[in-house]
């Protein structure tokens, strides 16, 4: 017997606070149940429950139900807390003392990516991804790697044209220059990154050094973070056949933990 079904009742509420969450908009009650596969009156009755806890609210005229103000302030709460970062601290710091390079973590901000974590190496040249630093999301393993996991109607939203794409070398140094991305090799990119399950970067961040990232994903496949590594583009590609796999494996494990897995 699972732990959950212990708990029925507990597990459909969540159950349908999650469905709620994945909707665009309000829903009828009995296409909750439906797609769910719970009796009518037992969704009317944890809605009711919920709605006067401020978890739902319902809207009469349109007879649905959407996600109230309780369940807005425990997203407020997640981000104040700061789980992601406290979560992926010793897994990013357990890949540095492992493969002796610098890694960090980073959510996706629009078409930027937020650094939250950054463990250097010892005698490793320092990185621009300092806590609080934003770079595009498009030159960036960490950002590469989310966006790749990115419904293509929502990534066409953040990309529908060429000034989209800024740049970090104006002067032309290195490859980053805004003038050759479109939205063709952007998606290129990512067709590659999902495809090996890893995004990749060589220069376009910092002239010499190259970096490895994987995506973190939430319950419902939306990119949460991604980790990276950084190390120098001389050593490539002899390390990334042994960086990318323990990269993946930190994703993974982190992806699991903001999901509650054991």
């Amino acid at each position: 017997m699972s732990e959950s079904s212990k708990v029925p009742a507990a597990d459909q509420t969540l159950a349908i606070l999650t469905h709620l969450a994945a909707q665009r908009g309000p829903v009828p009650a009995a296409t909750i149940a439906h797609a769910l596969g719970l009796p009518r009156s037992t969704v009317y009755h944890l809605l009711a429950v919920m709605q006067e806890r401020g978890f739902v609210v319902h809207l009469p005229e349109e007879r649905r139900y959407g996600l109230g103000i309780a369940a807005f302030e425990l997203s407020s709460g997640f981000s104040r807390q700061q789980p992601l970062a406290r979560l992926g601290r010793p897994l990013v710091a357990t890949l540095v003392d492992r493969l002796g390079e610098s890694g960090h973590l980073a959510v996706l901000h629009g078409r930027d990516v937020l650094y939250l974590v950054e463990e250097r190496a010892p005698r490793r040249p320092s990185l621009v991804t300092d806590v609080g630093v934003r770079l595009p999301a498009h030159l960036t393993a960490t950002g590469r790697a989310m966006l790749a996991v990115l419904p293509p109607a929502q990534l066409r939203a953040l990309y529908p044209d060429r000034s989209a794409f800024a740049t970090r070398h104006p002067s032309g140094e290195g490859s980053a220059d805004a003038a050759e991305w479109s939205y063709g090799r952007l998606k290129r990119v990512l067709a590659d990154a999902r495809s090996s399950g890893a995004a990749h970067e060589d220069g376009e961040v910092t002239p010499g050094l190259a970096s490895v990232g994987a995506a973190v994903v939430d319950h419902l496949g939306w990119p949460a973070a991604a980790i990276a590594v950084t190390f120098s583009n001389e050593t490539a590609p002899e390390r990334e056949d042994e960086i990318a796999p323990a990269v993946r494996d930190a994703a993974a494990t982190l992806s699991r933990r903001i999901r509650g897995v054991r």
